[in-house]
């Protein structure tokens, strides 16, 4: 019985760890999205010869991308907890199963 619950919350960690990597993903892809749209305002006012650090624009996509670097922190660490979880889990469902079955030899009637 402790095996299935083992594997049932086993199973939540697998998922959970999953949705993760996927919205870690998505941020991924939307820092990078951030840093070349900011990228492209350097350029712009390198040819026009602005200072674009403190436009409007920049500090809400370098806002932004800090959330999202932070999001992307939040989530790794997240991950790594749970991959320890389920490592956990992985070793305490093999010492379960070995406890579990065991052989008695001793009692032959």
């Amino acid at each position: 019985m402790t095996f299935l619950a083992i594997n049932s919350q086993r199973s939540l960690y697998t998922r959970q760890k999953s949705q993760l990597e996927f919205e870690k993903s998505i941020i991924v892809s939307r820092i990078t999205t951030l840093q070349e749209q900011a990228g492209y305002m350097a350029e712009q006012a390198q040819a026009d010869g602005s200072d674009y650090t403190s436009s409007p624009q920049y500090q809400q996509l370098h806002a932004a991308e800090m959330y999202y670097q932070t999001r992307q922190d939040n989530i790794e660490s997240q991950i790594t907890f749970l991959n320890e979880a389920l490592n956990s889990f992985k070793t305490l469902a093999n010492n379960n199963m070995k406890s579990s079955g065991q052989l008695n030899l001793g009692s032959g009637s």
